[in-house]
């Protein structure tokens, strides 16, 4: 039995990780646009479909592929079959799993292609080697990312939001400037999206850079000096025990501020007035309110996240902004052989697209930091039958790390003197509050790990 495309579609992307509308029916589905990049069997083409559900509309990309036998390798990712307009019956499946089509990607980057509304394009001065085979990544929640060979990664931005993405904004514009802390671009697929004219507007579909093969996530990296640490005795402090992690925070420091003074050369900056800072105050208020009313644990530290705020709201100067990660995490970050490498500009996925361009403290991107080195300390005691004696080694892993990253911005040219300090621990207490919230709703586990940003007085 055939069914129309839309009800496949409908479906299928239900159960697909980085759809965002989890536990809520479709009620209506519909393809924006449909263009087709190979023609014949095998068959690609390139959809973009609305999703509504309630008075939620949502755009997802997807790579269809079209075949009248399906192989095996090809199964796992299968949508249905269905009559394509003008075609007899075929398999539809998510081409991004099809190295055999994924091909032409490549090679529309390398020539430029136009077909229909969807345009390719190579950054000036690189050359694309079109002979690399993709594989698909698969730990991604919220886009999909193929790998080239050992050359590239290309990432598909499954949810669209109109407009250029923030990441190829900024990864082009620091690889211009010569930064050595992104991984360089190659190029870009673009699409007119939105609602019928003049609401469209080009809109970034996927960027491809290099790939860093030879290189180590941050987040991996921390979690083996944590394990490190742990399984060392009582008496061997952190800096003596096998993968002391500080020397490395100590150069991300270096980096991060080698970032921020590079947007901050390439794109606009500002100030924020007092006035602003006291609005950004009442809107942390705000949430701590909301936080506490929806997880009472956090109430009897609500005071030291209140006087945070209240030191904040008293600044009679105004603060400098810029162009900022917006999402920085120790996930974010790359160690290659030469040094660390920033991923993912594009901010937090499913923002407005005006949010995530805004301007910004950089002690924002400090500050996100900053939490995932406590989570990286605390991640392991979750269900570790030895925690409460561990609570020790991990604030002296936390404590050890934050320093030298601290120090290493600090070197780097970041500036964290007086205000700025006061300025970073609201942020910080502000990030540990949205933590609270999320984690009593997702892993009620890891709940501790935020609360204990609370815990005493401690100084950033």
């Amino acid at each position: 039995m055939t069914t129309a495309p839309q009800g496949l579609l409908a479906g299928w992307l239900t159960e697909q990780r980085w759809f965002a509308g989890k536990g809520h029916a479709i009620d209506d589905l519909s393809i924006d646009s449909l263009t087709e990049i190979r023609p014949g069997d095998p068959g690609l083409v390139h959809l973009i479909v609305s999703v509504r559900q309630a008075d939620r509309r949502t755009r997802y990309q997807l790579l269809a592929g079209l075949r009248a036998e399906l192989p095996e390798r090809l199964k796992h990712v299968l949508i249905g079959t269905c009559r394509w307009p003008g075609e007899d019956e075929r398999y539809l499946y998510d081409a991004a799993h099809d190295a055999a089509l994924t091909s032409d990607l490549l090679a529309g980057m390398a020539g430029g292609l136009r077909v229909g509304d969807l345009a390719f394009h190579r950054v000036p001065g690189t050359d694309i080697d079109t002979g690399q085979r993709s594989l698909v990544l698969t730990a991604e929640q919220s886009n999909t990312s193929l790998v080239y060979g050992d050359r590239y990664i290309l990432k598909l931005f499954r949810q669209l939001t109109p407009g250029t993405n923030p990441e190829l904004e900024i990864v082009t514009g620091l690889a211009a400037a010569g930064s050595v802390h992104v991984a360089r671009p190659y190029g870009w697929i673009e699409a007119p999206v939105g609602d019928d004219p003049p609401g469209k507007e080009p809109t970034t579909l996927a960027i491809m850079q290099e790939f860093l093969s030879n290189a180590g996530d941050g987040w991996t990296m921390a979690l083996t000096s944590v394990r490190d640490l742990y399984a060392s005795p009582e008496d061997v402090p952190a800096e003596e025990a096998g993968g002391d992690f500080a020397a490395e925070s100590f150069r991300l420091g270096t980096a991060t501020a080698e970032v921020h003074r590079q947007l901050a050369e390439v794109f606009p900056t500002g100030t924020i007035e007092p006035a602003d800072i006291k609005r950004l105050t009442e809107l942390f208020r705000r949430r701590l309110d909301q936080a506490v009313a929806e997880v009472p644990a956090l109430g009897e530290h609500a005071d030291v996240a209140g006087r945070a705020f209240d030191r904040l709201a008293e600044l009679g100067h105004g603060v400098p902004v810029q162009r900022v990660h917006g999402d920085y995490h120790l996930g974010q970050v790359m160690r290659t052989p030469v040094d660390w490498v920033v991923l993912d500009f594009e901010g937090e996925p499913g923002q407005p697209l005006a949010e995530r361009r805004a301007l910004d403290s950089p002690l924002r991107d400090v500050a996100g930091m900053l939490r995932s080195f406590d989570y990286a300390a605390r991640h392991l005691l979750a269900d570790h039958p030895e925690a409460a004696s561990l609570e020790g080694r991990a604030l002296e892993w936390s404590t050890r790390n934050r320093a030298a990253f601290l120090a290493g911005y600090t070197e780097g040219g970041g500036h964290i003197r007086g205000d700025d300090a006061v300025l970073l621990r609201a942020l910080e207490l502000s990030k540990a509050v949205y933590e609270v919230v999320y984690e009593s709703r997702n892993r009620p586990a890891w709940l501790p790990i935020p609360l204990a940003a609370f815990a005493g007085s401690r100084d950033s």
